[in-house]
């Protein structure tokens, strides 16, 4: 590991066993071929492993095999960025496929690693979407909106419906799906969180940008290091899930207050909560740890988590094995749902009441509290990515990514498990593309009579931001640092209190004010 490092080359793990027929056909096709030895010895760190001396190994790197989606078996043939998290594996492969993979590997990691492009590490999920099976009624869908890339940001409120894809793009839309507003973002998007009156959302390049005013903003940095899987965000704490199996939360000052290695890699699902718990899971199960100091407060193996969703009183983890398991808060379990297919997303009506799952096969589901299948439709438009119930309608972000309102309604599925489905409205995105703003864009205020001013202050070696307004509390104040000058005056549309208490966040827009 220290030679890879060192270096900076991947490393390639190989698993197999002494009775393995298929590791004995790739050792003496491939690795005792004199021309690809060498190169697997010039461009990677090789490791042998024995599975029967190292089964702990076997174990952990099969399933992150499994939790990319990809084919695991002996040989396992598993490939590491220098600091040890799976990013690409495999079972045999012939000579010549086995060496042009080499080849890809080695020209990918070259360049987002090792210099051309000088980027932080991007682990995007790929999603086999296959076709649903061929009798599969569809679901029937009221509007579809369509975006230009494979979207996995949702969030539904009273107001709008949010989208986000993988160009960066992020639309806001009417719940008729019609365009109220639109941002380009400098990378793709991971996902939209919506915590209370703000709408953040998190990217690629490891931003996550606050979109309650008319620019975006910068709301948390987070370390480059960190290959981000998941996050979410729950008054004001920020909880990430990583490539490498780790939880990590940071504050509202985006100063980072614990990080924890789970028990496994691959790490889709973390969920923040009011009791300030944070669900998280991954290759190896699902943990609840405590958002304050990361006390584990409890675990349970599962198969590899690829999605998580929380209700007031309840965890739902989808996993590769077509299973829904739902836990109490306090970690007891309750009840497993069945797909037919290795599930990517879901959801649940309030209270959880009805259970919502999309898998890799482009089917949504429903099941009631109870396990039981209720239906099984064609989304219509691609596996689900992510997902939200609202008012009996489930809206879904897909693979080929559109944002789809499917009517959940009893009757509306009734019909079209009989093949009756309304006409729905079909909605391209605009051709007009908008650039990206630059988050450090700031106006100077023309308009004093309405507003909060905030100062930046220096407190000790950090710059604080703290109300000058009368009326309000000496907290600190949630604000954008890469905004903070010492002693500048803002003018913000509103200041609202962290529903904790102990500090306030700023809502809307923020200008330069001049005093």
């Amino acid at each position: 590991m220290t030679k890879a490092q060192t270096e900076n080359k991947p490393i390639l793990v190989s698993i197999g066993y002494a009775t393995c027929h298929w590791c004995h056909v790739m050792e003496r096709e491939s690795f005792e071929n004199q021309a690809i030895a060498t190169y697997m010895n010039t461009h990677f760190v090789c490791i042998k492993i024995d599975r029967e001396e190292r089964q702990d190994l076997d174990s952990i790197y099969m399933e992150a095999v499994q939790a990319m989606n990809m084919q695991g078996g002996w040989p396992l043939n598993v490939f590491l960025l220098p600091n040890t998290q799976p990013f690409y594996g495999g079972t045999y492969y012939p000579a010549e496929h086995w060496l042009h993979l080499l080849h890809q590997i080695v020209k990918t990691f070259e360049e987002a690693v090792v210099g051309v492009r000088q980027k932080r590490t991007v682990t995007r999920r790929q999603i086999e979407s296959k076709p649903p099976a061929a009798k599969t009624k569809k679901s029937p869908i009221v509007w579809r909106f369509r975006s230009t890339s494979t979207a996995f940001g949702i969030f539904i409120s009273e107001d709008a419906c949010w989208l986000g894809n993988q160009s960066g793009q992020v639309f806001k839309l009417s719940h008729e799906g019609e365009v109220l507003a639109q941002y380009q973002l400098p990378d793709g998007v991971k996902c939209i969180v919506g915590d209370s009156d703000w709408i953040y959302v998190g990217c690629d390049d490891g931003n996550v940008y606050d979109l309650t005013g008319k620019i975006p903003r910068l709301a948390y940095k987070i370390n480059e290091s960190v290959d981000i899987y998941w996050l979410d965000i729950h008054n004001g704490l920020l909880g990430i899930s990583d490539g490498g199996g780790n939880i990590t939360v940071i504050d509202y000052e985006d100063e980072e207050q614990w990080s924890n290695k789970g028990k496994g890699t691959s790490a889709w699902m973390v969920r923040c909560d009011e009791s300030v718990r944070v669900f998280y899971g991954d290759s190896s199960g699902v943990a609840c740890y405590y958002g304050y100091d990361g006390r584990e407060l409890w675990y349970h193996k599962t198969a590899p988590i690829l999605f998580g969703w929380q209700e007031k009183e309840k965890i739902y983890v989808a996993t590769s094995l077509s299973k829904i398991h739902s836990f109490t808060k306090d970690g007891n379990p309750l009840q497993t749902y069945l797909a037919d297919a290795a599930i990517y997303s879901c959801a649940t009506s309030e209270e959880g009441k009805y259970i919502f799952a999309g898998d890799n096969c482009s089917s949504l589901y429903c099941f009631d509290e109870t396990g039981k299948r209720l239906w099984k439709l064609a989304s219509g438009c691609g596996s689900a990515c992510s997902m939200q119930y609202f008012k009996d309608k489930v809206y879904v972000v897909t693979t080929d990514g559109s944002l789809a309102c499917i009517d959940a309604s009893e009757i509306a599925i009734q019909q079209a498990e009989e093949g009756i489905v309304p006409v729905s409205k079909d909605i391209k995105a605009p051709t007009q593309a908008v650039t990206v703003t630059e988050t450090t864009l700031l106006e100077t205020a023309t308009d004093t009579s309405t507003g909060v001013i905030v100062q930046c202050i220096k407190e000790g070696e950090k710059l604080r931001v703290k109300v000058i307004s009368a009326g309000y509390e000496k907290w600190y104040v949630q604000f954008p640092n890469n905004l903070r000058v010492e002693g500048q005056y803002y003018l913000v549309d509103a200041i609202k209190e962290a529903a904790q208490g102990g500090f306030y966040r700023v809502h809307g827009n923020i200008y330069k004010h001049t005093i």
